[in-house]
């Protein structure tokens, strides 16, 4: 390696270290360091490089340098490579490294595994020593982030439940008639893809299905694939256009279309997609704690068709947390696929296609990157590759492959108007060897070549199912069971007067008083054998603000206690999931009834009830939101405290950022000024030499000529004329002394002047030193700040009685 490389040398602000420059003509490294500004990668990135060219080594060499700048990840891993982020160990011993060496290996060097293992750690010690790194930094990154592997389909990582992209969009997205279409047409897209259909959304099968999507939204109805069956089946609708639904798609065709999402979900394996946990994208991102995570998705055990599914889903759940951030220059999150082919091509127009190019066109001003990878230029859409600043080319497979990264690159320079020099370009393509890149960066004035550094994880190469779960038993049970666990409601206080204990189930349904609203909660399965059994529904809005943290917001309180013979249970607090389509205003057909006590039946207990909710919620409810001095920061209205810690991180950057930008800008100045000073110095430097010299000279040739005239005697001039000459040779003599002073002075002055710049170098190298002090986001101290509401803040919407359906086990029957 011959330099040596310090930790200061390439832990910098906001740049990632990814190796060192590389000579092509003299097949070497050179001295200078290969860092990488992180708001490039806002624009994007590509890798491409076959088998063998060190590709997934820069990719993990770019996670690890995100994630030593605490930046989180969503990374797609198709292969199980990725994996390999979690294979890191500060100790490097061989104790640490055994459990993951490939025993075969060992056999052919006829070793013991252990003695594999402890060559295998002294090897990775020194090549990281080579590259200025060391175990302390291995612990640093093991210490900022998190890292989980998902396995949608199966329990070896983490499941994913992909019951939630499913749900109701967020109001932004129901609110935004073109989001909401895009966001229709990928889902049905995805589910298409499926069971093996044509993913055209405009075909009959894909115009059913967004229909149905957009009407139970709509309605405020989360989707399930058993629900969609059913919706199939009978739709809750009775024209598509302006076609009634039977001419449009007739109920046996449906029936088949139904069968096929059925023959899926009856799939032994299907099970494992609905438990998990969420696939929330704030949750992947930030940990609890407000420390970065990379979630790794590995779907290497999906079948083609799965894979495209789930990559679809992921994908427009990016898009949709993408659309609720801020604007922002910096980068705030990485998307990395770690294999593209089959996701993006160039001619067909799968599911991921669509939200990828959307994402590529439009996360840059969310402070989303992308970065791409795989082993064939044929297998990316032009389009998209012209939507990519930074292209990382390794060696390729064969010269056609070259021919079309350079036409590639030829492209994407002339949409963004980058001078571009083919044959320069194809000559060193030509000459790249394993692990060297060619890297380039509309942000850069001109290509450059590049040796990766070595990484601080074991490149073991893909990890099984097997090692996947052993990687993840450790922490499983930090994510529980995937499914959200309702919150205990507190104890409310309220009585209705007069109250008494509900009887046992009647045939007749109970006759009401004046001013009784009912409502009938939707059962599941069949009407047969149901029993509604009677509840108190009190629904309210609370208003909340906090106007020095220009925080305000609303929250829906929602209580369902039940009925009893004598008084209502006001512990018993029961979690139903209330949407306009589960609130009936009629009851189901076949559904019996229990008796209800006469207080019950009576308008003025509700009433009563209505002001007395009211009041309780004026003096128990209150809402909480976290503060941080420092930067005198709130979080948001319903913000999560890993968000608002992951946000704290993203303005300190942010911050940090335009500080670096601003000093290196005010050092870019006096540098020019001191350049010029020294440019002005360094030629009068060489002016006075010449002067110097020229002087000596002209003094030795005046002593000289004395020398030998009174050796030689004159002709002319006597004694006088011997006179003259001396002090001719004498003056000369001066000269040049002083002309030697001249030349001194001089060279002071450079050095002086070099001097000034070495010390401006120092003071700016200082100033951003001392910005880039780490900031831990899960070690700021927040406090709490409360908000309570007024009595006009309390809005009571409904207290009503509600019927809620029951098994004869006495068991729940409503919709979930």
């Amino acid at each position: 390696m011959g330099m040596q490389i310090q930790v200061a040398d390439y832990e910098k602000l906001g740049a990632f270290y990814l190796g060192r420059g590389y000579d092509a003509a003299a097949r070497k490294l050179t001295d200078e360091l290969t860092m990488y500004d992180s708001r490039d990668l806002v624009t994007h990135g590509v890798v491409l490089g076959m088998t063998g060219s060190g590709k997934t080594g820069l990719c993990l060499a770019l996670l690890e340098e995100a994630a030593m700048d605490n930046i989180p990840a969503i990374i797609i891993d198709p292969k199980g490579d990725i994996a390999n982020l979690l294979l890191s160990f500060p100790g490097l011993t061989g104790e640490e490294f055994q459990p993951w060496v490939n025993e075969e290996d060992a056999v052919r060097k006829g070793i013991s595994v252990a003695e594999h293992a402890t060559q295998t750690a002294e090897m990775w010690k020194h090549g990281l020593e080579q590259w200025g790194q060391s175990g302390e930094r291995i612990r640093q990154f093991r210490d900022k982030v998190d890292i989980n592997i998902f396995t949608p389909g199966s329990k070896a990582g983490i499941p994913v439940s992909i019951l939630s992209t499913l749900a109701v969009p967020p109001f932004d997205t129901l609110d935004d008639g073109e989001l909401l279409g895009e966001c229709v047409e990928c889902t049905v897209r995805s589910l298409l893809g499926l069971i093996g259909k044509d993913t055209t959304a405009q075909q009959r099968e894909g115009i059913l299905l967004s229909v149905i999507l957009q009407n139970c939204w709509q309605k405020g109805e989360d989707v399930t694939l058993e629900s969609l069956i059913r919706h199939i089946q009978k739709p809750a609708f009775d024209k598509v256009g302006v076609v009634d639904v039977e001419t449009f798609y007739p109920s046996k065709e449906r029936q088949e279309l139904a069968l096929q999402f059925n023959q899926v979900i009856a799939s032994p394996g299907f099970a494992q997609w609905l438990d998990g946990v969420p696939l929330d994208i704030s949750a992947m991102l930030t940990a609890p704690s407000g420390k970065p995570r990379l979630s790794i998705f590995s779907i290497a055990h999906l079948g083609d068709e799965e894979r495209m599914f789930f990559v679809s889903l992921l994908l427009n759940q990016m898009l949709g947390w993408m659309r609720m951030q801020s604007g922002t220059t910096s980068l705030r999150a990485l998307l990395y696929m770690d294999e593209i082919f089959g996701y993006l091509p160039p001619t067909a127009n799968p599911p991921s296609k669509r939200p990828m190019m959307t994402l590529l066109k439009q996360s840059r001003a969310f402070g989303l990157g992308c970065l791409l990878a795989t082993q064939n230029p044929a297998d990316l859409d032009y389009k998209a590759l012209s939507n990519i600043g930074t292209w990382f080319l390794g060696r390729l497979q064969t010269e056609r492959d070259q021919m079309r990264v350079l036409d590639g690159l030829e492209g994407a320079a002339s949409a963004q108007n980058v001078a571009f020099d083919r044959n320069a370009m194809g000559l060193l393509l030509a000459g790249l060897e394993n692990r060297v890149f060619l890297m380039n960066n509309v942000h850069d004035g001109e290509p450059s070549l590049f040796h990766v550094r070595w990484v601080m994880n074991y490149l073991r190469g893909p990890c099984t199912r097997k090692e996947i779960k052993t990687l993840m038993d450790p922490v499983r049970s930090a994510f529980g069971a995937g499914g959200a666990v309702a919150a205990a409601q507190p104890s409310n206080p309220m009585a209705m007067p007069g109250m008494s204990r509900g009887a046992e189930p009647a045939v007749a349904r109970p006759m009401l008083g004046a001013g009784v609203e009912e409502r009938f909660f939707a059962h599941s399965g069949e009407a047969d054998g149901l029993v509604y059994r009677p509840h108190l529904l009190r629904m309210a809005d609370v208003y909340f603000l906090l106007r020095k943290a220009d925080v305000e917001g609303t929250r829906n309180v929602a209580l369902v206690n039940p009925i009893l013979e004598e008084t209502i249970a006001w512990d018993d607090v029961i979690v139903v999931k209330m949407t306009a389509g589960n609130l009936l205003s009629d009851p189901a057909s076949g559904v019996g009834f229990s008796s209800l006590p006469g207080y019950a039946m009576n308008g003025q207990s509700y009433a009563q009830a209505t002001e007395d909710f009211k009041e309780w919620l004026y003096r128990q409810e209150r809402a909480e939101i976290f503060h941080y001095e420092d930067l005198d920061a709130y979080s948001q209205w319903g913000e999560a405290e890993c968000d608002f810690r992951a946000r704290l991180a993203h303005q300190v950057r942010e911050k940090r950022d335009l500080e670096v930008q601003k000093i290196r800008a005010a050092s870019v100045e006096k540098f020019a000024s001191i350049q010029l000073r020294m440019s002005t110095a360094e030629g009068q430097l060489a002016k006075q030499k010449s002067e110097a010299t020229s002087a000596k000279m002209e003094a030795g040739v005046s002593i000289l000529t004395g020398v030998l005239g009174a050796l030689l005697g004159s002709k002319r001039g006597g004694i006088m004329g011997k006179l003259a000459k001396g002090k001719t040779a004498i003056s000369s003599a001066s000269s040049a002394f002083r002309q030697g002073q001249d030349v001194t002075m001089a060279e002071e002055k450079v050095a002086s002047i070099g001097a000034e710049m070495d010390a401006l170098h120092r003071e700016t190298d200082e100033k951003i030193a001392f910005l880039t002090a780490s900031f831990d986001p899960a070690a700021v101290p927040l406090t709490k700040e409360a908000l309570k509401p007024t009595r006009s803040d309390v809005d009571v919407k409904r207290v009503c009685l509600l019927w809620l359906p029951y098994d004869d086990q006495g068991n729940a029957a409503w919709v979930k």
